[in-house]
């Protein structure tokens, strides 16, 4: 393989054979797993949290790169596909509902994002609007509609931490500094579904810059009951989200 193009990924701009869609995963070990839903998976390269692969839809191809945790990470991922011409954007998660009535097992899709992070304000100041591409948004619901899913449609409250900033007492300290003490029931109050940790990002960098973004997450565990998934569940769930994202792919490219 020839020296990469850019600083991270390790990939060209042959690599992607004129791709303009990624699927972007958090965990590195869920790229083999999309890719594998598609035609002609190869992997690609992999670098500290950025595992690419490269697979076809509809004669049409695709890149699958992981992004890690978190919205900086993330923006490294999305500016240097961007680079190589992606230019459309579907993350796909896992993530903690709060609203007492979505279940586990459902798929939640994000319309917008409450920026609970700092890495956005990099790309655009506070009081604009973290939100998702129309027609991403709209694929993402009509593959989970077509593959039975229970799916929510709304607000993700995306925050740079998994512990203090989503309001978890269980940690060494026990400590929630004042800005988020009470936050979760404000946000429940307000009707945002759900936490995680780089919609804000994805969402407020694509926009900002002329790309397509959307996502979906599949609901591991619900706040309100209880805080620990069930792992069996949890694979579940993960399946669903990806055999979604997959099908978004495959119409966004029809």
């Amino acid at each position: 393989m020839s020296a990469s193009d850019v600083f991270h990924l390790g990939l060209t701009h042959s690599d992607l054979r004129g791709a303009t869609l990624a699927i972007v995963p958090g965990d590195p070990q869920r790229v083999e797993k999309i890719a594998r839903l598609m035609d002609e998976p190869e992997p690609l390269a992999s670098h500290r949290e950025f595992t690419s692969w490269r697979a076809c839809v509809a004669g049409k191809t695709v890149i699958v790169c992981s992004t890690g945790i978190g919205g900086p990470s993330t923006s490294i991922a999305v500016e240097e596909l961007a680079q190589l011409g992606i230019r459309t954007f579907l993350r796909v998660g896992t993530t903690g509902a709060i609203q007492p009535d979505i279940p586990v097992g459902d798929v939640l899709v994000t319309t917008a994002a409450v920026r609970l992070d700092g890495a956005s304000l990099h790309f655009a100041p506070m009081e604009y609007p973290a939100v998702a591409d129309f027609d991403c948004t709209t694929a993402l619901v009509s593959a989970a509609r077509r593959l039975g899913a229970g799916v929510h449609i709304g607000v993700t409250a995306s925050s740079d931490t998994f512990y203090p900033g989503q309001e978890r007492y269980d940690t060494f300290s026990g400590r929630v500094v004042n800005r988020f003490k009470g936050s979760m029931r404000e946000w429940q109050a307000m009707g945002v579904m759900n936490y995680e940790m780089e919609s804000a990002t994805l969402l407020t960098m694509c926009a900002t810059q002329g790309l397509r973004a959307g996502m979906v997450a599949g609901v591991i565990v619900n706040r309100t009951q209880q805080e620990i998934p069930d792992e069996g569940i949890m694979r579940q769930t993960e399946s669903a989200a990806v055999s979604i994202v997959v099908a978004a792919a495959r119409l966004l490219l029809a």
